[in-house]
């Protein structure tokens, strides 16, 4: 249940669905398998998979939400080979040479009669609503899958205003500052051991793990003008993280206080009741992380320095 990553969008104009009418919504858009010919789906499932039917957990104006993506997987060469091989029989056997759009098309039939065989790969991904602070997260590795569970939300829900998550201060210039003078530091933030550093021209990213981000080292690359564009940040007591430059916020650990206060918890060997605890201590964690990180980068930027888009 614990979330790995966040990218972190502001919701505008949030739609006043409650409980009832937003699990009735999700339900049209509820995960169905792959048919045979086709090549991906993704709709809404249960978050506690086998161990429950709701589409929709919500506590103390906190919601949960989880799309299932499901995919064949083709290798391209996969298909080159089979179609070569068709290639050279048709040749042989007619005694000329294939035109370009004969080939594509065969191209074509090849992959549809290829696709119903191939190896399916199934994902799941975890979206956090906080309705509260209208704000919306998922856990996704990358912004294109995290563009994409919103993009499903948005058909489930007709509409669905947002726009990534900005602050006044630009991320990169924050922590090239944070890492290059210490006394600019927020007194709660703690500086890990991970950095990636981009150069202003095409000296490409210098990327580091498990060092001392106050070395000379660190700070004479930072003199030769490069920048800081990830950074592994921690709240103590609470969380760590890597900060990217878009304020994604990856490779998050909680506490292991944190951890340790959610397995206490009698959830009574109930696997929605351990969902649901787990899901609450997490995301007041992370909504107070947040809310720190924004203080630490300025605030939050206003309204009209970013366009939402419906």
């Amino acid at each position: 249940m614990w979330f790995k990553h966040l990218h972190l969008y502001r919701l505008h104009d949030a739609p006043t669905l409650d409980t009832t009418l937003l699990e009735e919504a999700l339900g049209q858009q509820a995960f169905r398998p792959l048919g045979g010919s086709e090549a991906r789906r993704l709709g809404w499932c249960p978050p506690a998979g086998r161990a429950g039917t709701q589409l929709l957990h919500e506590l103390q104006g906190q919601r949960l939400i989880t799309a299932l993506r499901q995919e064949r997987l083709l290798p391209a060469a996969v298909v080159k080979e089979e179609l070569e091989e068709r290639v050279d029989a048709i040749e042989t056997q007619e005694g000329r040479k294939l035109r370009r759009q004969e080939k594509l098309t065969l191209k074509e039939q090849v992959y549809e009669e290829l696709l119903p065989r191939a190896f399916v790969r199934s994902q799941k991904v975890d979206l956090w609503w906080d309705s509260r602070r209208s704000l919306i997260a998922v856990n996704a590795s990358s912004r294109k899958r995290a563009e994409e569970i919103l993009d499903l939300l948005r058909e489930t829900l007709g509409s669905l205003k947002v726009t990534p998550l900005a602050s006044q201060t630009l991320p990169m210039r924050a922590m090239t500052t944070w890492l290059g003078d210490p006394g600019t530091r927020p007194v709660d933030l703690v500086l890990g051991d991970q950095v990636e550093l981009k150069a202003k021209g095409d000296d490409g990213v210098l990327r580091a793990r498990q060092v001392d981000l106050d070395s000379d080292e660190i700070q004479q690359l930072l003199e030769g003008d490069r920048q800081a564009s990830k950074l592994a940040l921690g709240l103590e007591g609470r969380l760590s993280f890597v900060l990217h430059d878009d304020l994604a916020v990856k490779s998050i650990r909680f506490d292991d206080a944190l951890v340790d206060e959610a397995s206490q918890a009698d959830d009574g060997d109930d696997a929605l009741v351990r969902l649901e605890t787990d899901f609450l201590l997490m995301t007041q964690a992370l909504a107070d992380g947040i809310e720190r990180l924004l203080a630490w980068l300025g605030g939050e930027a206003q309204a009209g320095q970013a366009t939402p888009t419906a």
